[in-house]
């Protein structure tokens, strides 16, 4: 199907640029969430992860400098588009992947909104050599006796009573002085 963009599960560091081409007041009228999710043709998005704007509210630092300092994309991935992208006008709409919450979608968007670009964010590099020290293995912590335990816990609730029975002593002498 034309003009259908899937979003996979769990799709993160995704940054969607659509353009669109309506009027300014039909653009303000998109950050109302059930008229953008119409238009896109799904049920809800996390519009905290929507912009909207003029592009000419950009002023000096221009679309590709919002993406790649505002948005943290990759200046390698914005050179080849650059010249696209300075040519744009209007508004724009911003979608990250976190809008969509990790679920599977499929966008129909209305033929006023058109995908200009998708970008990638870099993520996190999450690998690490494994631990091998004891301390780090499950359960290597030493466990008390059951009797231990019992006679811990006896002394932390003996304690707590303590306090309680002192503190309601403390206000019923002070509200009957």
């Amino acid at each position: 199907m034309e003009g259908v963009i899937h979003i996979p599960t769990g799709e993160h560091g995704a940054i969607r640029l659509f353009q669109l081409d309506m009027r300014p007041e039909q653009a303000a009228f998109l950050k109302d969430p059930k008229a953008l999710a119409q238009v896109l043709g799904i049920d809800t998005l996390d519009m905290e992860q929507v912009d909207i704007f003029a592009v000419s509210d950009l002023e000096e630092i221009g679309l590709a400098g919002y993406l790649t300092e505002g948005m943290g994309v990759p200046e390698a991935q914005i050179a080849a588009d650059r010249a696209r992208l300075a040519a744009l006008e209007g508004h724009v709409m911003v979608i990250r992947s976190r809008a969509f919450g990790g679920r599977e979608m499929r966008l129909t968007p209305a033929e006023q909104i058109r995908l200009v670009a998708t970008y990638g964010t870099p993520g996190t590099e999450w690998t690490a050599p494994p631990i091998k020290t004891d301390s780090a293995q499950p359960y290597s912590a030493p466990k008390l006796p059951p009797r231990k335990a019992r006679a811990e816990a006896r002394r932390i609730g003996a304690t707590l009573f303590a306090v309680v029975m002192g503190l309601i002593f403390l206000v019923l002498y002070l509200l009957v002085t």
